[in-house]
């Protein structure tokens, strides 16, 4: 016979169709009513007279316990079919707990045996902790060695596979490219404040402090180590583009002295001409115009670090100096075919003009003694008296 019902309390519906006892009887049990239990409950083939419960309410015991939840709902109603799978059936098969999507056929959430403590909780405030159970953040993983997230594409989609690893670790905080064995990205561990900022408009930041950057790359610093360093390690010797500015028109750079408030602009010309220009910001219309022609122009004096002379410069005047006579001099001058202290000058070769123009200083330093020398004699010849 049905066991009496006990009206204390009501169980739910889910015992009431998992009551079924395990008994010698062939017959289904139909209760055609509530049923409540005063005591716990055992449903399974393993299921024994004298059952020891301890604390458990509700007992499932046999061999690959499966709980299946049938909807009967109508078809305009959501009626999703799920189960509770605990274990594989089948030597081998992991041993898990399992949540099944009976209608699609898929599990999409499991609980392998082993799994550590704490290996996913969710806490009263709704955040996640993934190896801890007090979350400090929406979502908190925890790891005695770099934890990690791994983003993989597995090429189902019609993509080419590519799998992505964010770590963090007591070095840094970094993205790997695992298919490459790359870190393309990384930020060692109590690096400054604001050492990568991208601001709302897309200008970057880099160095203490450049929370609010100025432009699209701002490099900052207030402890005067601010600098840019471009380096190729190849150990192919070559001469390689290292730096470039390209615009549609023309280009310049700025160096600003902030204490002198004097700047120099570097300026590639905005015009047909297209010349490189230098100029300064307390004079802008004077500077260096250096032509694509190569024709050089200066807005002032030119002082170079002087040259050999030749002879010697101001020696000339030395009574040291072995001065040649015109005569001497003459003789070498159309021997060699060009002034001996000035050397040739080949048209269309290279000259260097602060020793070319000091060898000349010292040529011209040489005709003038000789103008002397020949002024002399012909004060000489007319101071002779002449005959009647």
């Amino acid at each position: 016979m049905t066991p009496p019902l006990v009206p204390q309390t009501r169980f739910s519906a889910l015992v009431a169709l998992t009551f079924a006892m395990v008994s010698p009887a062939a017959a289904d049990f139909v209760i055609n009513d509530d049923l409540v239990v005063d005591g716990s409950t055992c449903t399974g083939f393993d299921c024994v007279n004298g059952e020891v419960f301890g604390d458990d309410t509700l007992r499932l015991k046999e061999a690959g316990l499966r709980v299946h939840f049938d909807d009967t709902s109508a078809d305009a109603t959501p009626g999703n079919d799920w189960g509770v799978e605990i274990n594989g059936l089948l030597a081998g098969e992991m041993s898990y707990f399992g949540i099944v999507d009976r209608t699609a056929g898929v599990m999409p959430f499991a609980v392998e045996a082993g799994a550590p403590a704490a290996s996913l909780h969710i806490d009263g405030n709704g955040d996640l902790g993934i190896g801890t159970s007090v979350p400090a953040n929406d979502i908190h993983i925890l790891s005695g060695l770099a934890p990690s997230i791994r983003f993989e594409q597995d090429g189902s989609g019609g993509s080419d596979p590519q799998t992505w690893r964010i770590f963090g670790s007591h070095l840094g905080f970094g993205v790997n490219d695992v298919i490459a064995g790359t870190t393309p990205f990384m930020t060692m561990s109590n690096a400054p404040q604001g050492s990568l900022v991208v601001d709302t408009s897309g200008n970057v930041g880099v160095g203490i402090g450049a929370l609010t950057p100025a432009s699209l790359l701002h490099v900052y610093s207030e402890t005067g180590t601010a600098r840019a360093l471009i380096e190729e390690a190849s150990t192919t010797q070559a001469a390689r583009e290292m730096f470039r500015m390209q615009n549609n028109g023309g280009s310049y750079f700025t160096l600003a002295n902030t204490a002198s408030g004097r700047d120099w602009f570097f300026t590639h010309e905005n015009n047909v001409g297209g010349r490189f220009i230098v100029t300064s910001s307390t004079n802008p219309s004077q500077g260096l115009f250096l032509a694509p022609d190569g024709n050089l122009s200066i807005g002032g004096t030119l002082t170079t670090g002087g040259g050999t002379c030749g002879g010697g410069c101001d020696r000339v005047f030395s009574d040291a100096y072995d001065l040649p006579s015109i005569a001497e001099h003459a003789e070498a001058m159309f021997t060699l075919g060009h002034l001996p202290n000035v050397g040739p000058t080949i048209e269309n070769t290279p000259i260097n003009v602060s020793d070319k123009l000091g060898r000349m200083l010292n040529e011209l330093e040489h005709a003038h003694i000789y103008i002397a020398q020949l002024e002399a004699r012909l004060a000489a010849l007319e101071a002779r008296p002449t005959n009647p």
